[in-house]
């Protein structure tokens, strides 16, 4: 069990893998150590050093929100760092803004290179952010779709599919798992960003217009994000059958769903159709 006596060797950690000229201080001379100096992050942080240093030695407990928010800002701490951060000095974690969309350059990479894979990128409140020309094929390009109908869980509770698209089956045990999945999802999304107001709108929305959703809303379930299995009703080739994994990139707080179909099968021979087509259309 982690406690507040883990503050201190954290705090040093992140110290020290930062380097003077990414605060905007000037490199000069030889470092003995590396990273920050205890000197140079006080007076960033805006405390003594001998505080600093209690801190780092676990004499001081119970460091402000303020001193906290100063080092997650000067220490460049990513969201699930200063996460982290909070917890280890026994203080809640405050709201951290809006539902990020942005993908990272290393993350963007990774797409790139699973382009034979229906793929799809989504932020913690389930708005697609980018898809690959074979989710597009599978299912049709988000361009085509209203914002608030491009949000997977909006799509599945109170939307119609659109017309001419492809449209998505479940058996029941299989639309349970993934409801409830997505529920439990979205309020952890609620309580990470509970100033954003898109994603209160969002499940307001939901609540009001689906009773499903209402009832599990009111569960108050934490159920982890996993494997799903579902029907991919294509309006050309159609039934797709098609196991769905996401992964969770935690630092840029996005979901990548991926669709697999199992090899040798009907569906595997419809995917592969559909990637013709997109390798024909890049030609």
């Amino acid at each position: 069990m982690t406690t507040h006596t883990e503050l201190g060797p954290a705090l040093r950690a992140w110290r020290e893998r930062i380097g003077p000229a990414a605060v905007g201080l000037p490199v000069a001379g030889n470092r003995r150590v590396p990273g920050l100096r205890r000197e140079e992050l006080a007076v960033l942080a805006g405390i003594s050093v001998d505080y600093l240093v209690q801190l780092e030695q676990g004499r001081a407990k119970n460091p402000s929100p303020q001193v906290l928010t100063a080092f997650a800002q000067t220490l460049r701490l990513n969201a699930v760092e200063r996460e982290l951060l909070y917890r280890l000095a026994g203080v809640l974690v405050p709201p951290s803004g809006t539902v990020p969309h942005e993908v990272p350059p290393g993350v963007q990479r990774m797409i790139d290179r699973m382009s034979d894979t229906p793929l799809a990128v989504f932020t913690a409140s389930w708005d697609i952010v980018q898809s690959n020309p074979l989710w597009g094929e599978l299912f049709g390009s988000p361009a085509e779709a209203d914002a608030r109908s491009s949000n997977l869980i909006w799509g599945h509770f109170a939307a119609p599919p659109a017309p001419g698209a492809s449209r998505i089956e479940r058996d029941a045990a299989h639309a349970d798992a993934f409801e409830r999945m997505m529920v439990s999802d979205l309020r952890r999304a609620a309580d990470r960003y509970p100033d954003d107001r898109a994603v209160t709108e969002l499940i307001n929305g939901l609540r009001e217009s689906n009773r499903r959703f209402a009832d599990l809303w009111t569960r108050y379930e934490t159920r982890p994000i996993g494997r799903s299995h579902k029907t991919v009703v294509h309006p050309e080739l159609g039934e797709i059958v098609l196991d769905c994994d996401i992964m969770t990139i935690e630092r840029a707080d996005l979901h990548i769903v991926l669709n697999w179909a199992a090899p040798d099968t009907g569906a595997a021979e419809k995917l592969a159709l559909l990637r013709d087509r997109v390798t024909t259309a890049a030609h």
